[in-house]
This record gives C-alpha cells, sequence and structure tokens, in this order.
C-alpha cells in the first residue's frame, strides 16, 4: 500500500492548505492530545474534512504518558466520538489508538511499548480506510489545482491524478 502525508496543522493561517490537501484525501488521521482533548480547530478539521468528502477518519489519541488518570483518556475518546458522530463519521466504530508519538519516536527498540502505537495506527489505517480503486487503464488526467516558480528547480505543478498513470520521464 502506498501512504501520502500532508499536513494539516490547525493555525487557521493554514486552513486554505488544509482544505486542499483534505479534497485529495483517501482518509485521514486526526491527532488529538490527550492532555488537552479535543481542541477548537478538532472540530473544524472534522467538518471540513465532512465538507470536503474525506470518506474515513482514524484518531491518533497523542501524549497519553502526560495522563495518569485513565479515566480522563476515556472521557477524551468519548468526547471524540461524540464529535466524530456528529459530522456524520462513524464515531462509535472510528479506531483510536493511544500512543505517545514523541515516546515511539524517541524509543531505539521497534519492538518496544513505545514504539507499539505506531504498528497500531497503521493497522488500523489498513484496516478501517479501504484501499480506493484507481482507474489506471484509462488516459492520464490531473487538473491542475497550483503552479509554482521555484528558484533553481523551475515551474512545479500539483494537482490530484483523476486516471491513469504516469512514468518518470513521460
Amino acid at each position: 500500500r502506498h501512504y501520502a502525508h500532508v499536513d494539516c496543522p490547525g493555525h487557521a493561517d493554514y486552513i486554505k492548505n488544509m482544505i486542499t490537501g483534505a479534497a485529495q484525501m483517501d482518509g485521514a488521521i486526526l491527532v488529538v492530545a490527550a492532555d488537552d482533548g479535543p481542541m477548537p480547530q478538532t472540530r473544524e478539521h472534522i467538518l471540513l474534512a465532512r465538507q470536503v468528502g474525506v470518506p474515513r477518519i482514524v484518531v491518533f489519541l497523542n501524549k497519553c504518558d502526560m495522563v495518569d488518570d485513565e479515566e480522563l483518556i476515556e472521557l477524551v475518546e468519548l468526547e471524540l466520538r461524540e464529535l466524530l458522530s456528529k459530522y456524520e463519521f462513524p464515531g462509535d466504530d472510528t479506531p483510536i489508538v493511544r500512543g505517545s508519538a514523541l515516546k515511539a519516536l524517541e524509543s531505539d527498540d521497534p519492538d518496544s511499548a513505545e514504539a507499539k502505537c505506531i504498528f497500531e495506527l497503521m493497522d488500523a489505517i489498513d484496516s478501517f480506510i479501504p484501499e480506493p480503486e484507481r482507474d489506471i487503464d484509462k488516459p492520464f488526467l490531473m487538473p491542475i489545482e497550483d503552479v509554482f516558480s521555484i528558484s533553481g528547480r523551475g515551474t512545479v505543478v500539483t494537482g490530484r491524478v483523476e486516471r491513469g498513470i504516469v512514468k518518470v520521464g513521460e
């Protein structure tokens, strides 16, 4: 399976980028800090994901190591499920993976308890977000979304491949 990463931070200055990126997604990972719970931008991201047609969301509940009370984490999970359901995502069925991204990153052992959450997250993505069917037998079609001029590189065009394939050199 192939993955592409589009970072969509919650800052208002990046909302246009989030909309552009989200419109191309087959699924999304919503990262929420367990010690803060859902923030105002969490609601905005879920709403925008719904509006641009992101079909599925998997939640990574980050910074769980910062919360001592299991009941607080459960309350955050419940609040997230209700929020997802409010915007017509399957809140009760949405995988919520608990962990600490920082602890996983700092771990030298991929089999450690700290790193386990990343593998759980990838398993949740693979099982909950269906692999999309791509129309690769037809001629290549990519509507252009934006054009950038980058010094030393030239002109860069961005867009979403609607059908077909393109190879290096074509």
